[in-house]
């Protein structure tokens, strides 16, 4: 890895922990750490600064499953940005800055980070296909450990999972649509890569691939 390379994904890396922190100590002091950690957007914020802090430490000597780790924590912030603009934000926000610095790094600067960052840094061997469904579990673990949560406490970490807020067969028909949209976007995603991202062509990584 390149200098330049390791300091760029450090850097990022820093800010994002920044924003994490910042939220996380915000919501402590109103006594909603708990939740604060509960939201798929800082879980999957979190697996990516620890992915970055990983590979830096490892360097050449990463194992060959990590480069689908590191698949699998870009999907999941592509997901993010996405499920964010489309199901979380209100509608005008779409087109606005003025969400917070820590909104910014989350929901915006961090799902491109890790999907450049990934596409940009050359693979060691031919993906399979059948990683677009172990991409799922994660997800599916949220969501059933939200509804379980929410079942015994009330609270959900948000309102498009929340049958309190309008019914069970709204929030199915919602999760539903967006357990397709998981599946479409980690095929896109799959496919992108193989387009992108040839084996042995190193972009940000300054080592040659194993073949």
């Amino acid at each position: 890895m390149t200098a330049a390379a390791r300091a760029a994904r450090l850097l990022v890396a820093l800010l994002i922990l920044a924003a994490l922190l910042t939220n996380a100590v915000g919501a402590a002091q109103d006594g909603l750490l708990a939740q604060n950690v509960s939201y798929f957007t800082n879980q999957s914020n979190l697996f990516f600064v620890a992915l970055i802090l990983a590979g830096v430490t490892l360097g050449a000597r990463r194992p060959p499953w990590f480069d689908e780790v590191r698949g699998a924590v870009a999907f999941y912030l592509v997901m993010t940005g996405i499920i964010y603009a489309l199901l979380v934000a209100p509608l005008d926000e779409l087109l606005r800055w003025d969400i917070g610095w820590t909104g910014t790094v989350l929901h915006r600067l961090a799902p491109v980070a890790a999907l450049v960052d990934w596409l940009l840094t050359a693979r060691r061997r031919a993906p399979s296909a059948r990683r677009i469904l172990w991409w799922q579990l994660f997800p599916v673990v949220f969501l059933a450990g939200t509804w379980v949560r929410g079942g015994l406490t009330g609270w959900y970490p948000y309102e498009f999972l929340d049958p309190t807020a309008s019914s069970w067969s709204q929030v199915l028909a919602t999760t539903a649509v967006v357990l397709v949209a998981f599946f479409a976007i980690a095929t896109a995603v799959h496919l992108l890569e193989g387009r992108l991202r040839p084996v042995g062509v190193p972009a940000l990584e300054a080592e040659p691939a194993v073949r």
